[in-house]
Parts: C-alpha cells; sequence; structure tokens
C-alpha cells in the first residue's frame, strides 16, 4: 500500500508532461478576428488628428468605392514598417482612411513628416473607442470597408509587400 502512495506523485507527473508535450504541438491562434466582419461599421464621429486634414466619420465610408480603413499610433513600431507598403496602396489608387488612437497632433505631425502620409483623412481616437467598438484587437490593423459602410474584411498586424495583393484583392472583391 505504501508503494502505491509513491506512484502517485510519478502518475501526476507523468499526466502534466503528457498535456504540456500535446499542447505545444498544436498550432498557435495569433489571431483574434474581429465579430464585426459583414457588419455595418458603428455610427461614429472623430475629430481631425492633424489640423489641415479632416476628421472621420461612418458618412466618409459610405458610397463611391471600397475604401482601407487604416488604425495606426505614431508610438507604434509597427506602424512604421507598414508606412511605405501604405504608400504603394495610395500609388495604386487606394483611399485609405486613418485612425489615429491615443496620440497627440505633434507626434501625428511627426509621424507623418517621417514616413509619409498615404491618407486622406485622419480621425483622433483619444480613447480607443472606435478600436474597441470595430474589434480590433490592436494597432496596426487594416479593414475593407465596402460603398455601403460594411467591414469586409480584417487585416490583423503590420500590411507588408506580400499583403499589399491580397488587400487589393479583398478591396476588389467588396466592389461586388
Amino acid at each position: 500500500m505504501n508503494r502505491a502512495l509513491y506512484l502517485i506523485p510519478l502518475g501526476l507527473f507523468l499526466f502534466f508532461a503528457g498535456l504540456a508535450g500535446y499542447m505545444l504541438t498544436q498550432p498557435k491562434a495569433d489571431q483574434i478576428p474581429s465579430q464585426m466582419i459583414e457588419q455595418p461599421l458603428p455610427e461614429f464621429t472623430l475629430e481631425p488628428a492633424l489640423g489641415g486634414m479632416p476628421g472621420v466619420s461612418r458618412a466618409d465610408f459610405v458610397g463611391g468605392e471600397p475604401r482601407l480603413l487604416n488604425i495606426w499610433a505614431s508610438w507604434c513600431l509597427p506602424c512604421i514598417a507598414e508606412a511605405p507598403h501604405l504608400e504603394r496602396l495610395r500609388e495604386e489608387g487606394v483611399e485609405i482612411i486613418g485612425v489615429a488612437v491615443r496620440d497627440r497632433p505633434e507626434a501625428v505631425a511627426n509621424f507623418l513628416g517621417r514616413y509619409g502620409n498615404p491618407y486622406t483623412r485622419i480621425g483622433a481616437d483619444e480613447i480607443s473607442e472606435l478600436m474597441i467598438q470595430i474589434g480590433a484587437s490592436g494597432v496596426p490593423e487594416t479593414y475593407v470597408i465596402d460603398a455601403e459602410g460594411n467591414i469586409r474584411y480584417q487585416h490583423i498586424g503590420d500590411v507588408r509587400e506580400e499583403t499589399v495583393p491580397l488587400l487589393l484583392e479583398k478591396l476588389e472583391e467588396a466592389r461586388s
């Protein structure tokens, strides 16, 4: 009987080691997609994040062509990495509307002066309210918004060279 008591800790150890080993072999979920995909953008109005540029509201996404909504911040390092790729999208004729999260006008101006400005308008989301409403998990995130103001696609993380063709494809799909 005493011998069996010694086997219990060993059995527990082997069980937990096996469980840990199993969990390490399972694919990791890197992204948490928004529950807002295929849903309309919520009603919102954001003041301009920068003097000389207009702010952003839901009405800016209704009518015309599909657009990109880019959630970013001047303090975000991946946002620096995505800047040239957003510029490429702008050069391809894509309208990109920006939302600067928890940022100051002078920091926004400095960022755009250094890394370029692909945006037609930039709203200030000072308390991350819009970011939370659309299901963004952080910055940067980019959304394809169709001409009716519906969220059609969400790209989590920075836009990279290999992401540009995908976003162009998703914008084309949003036209139909």
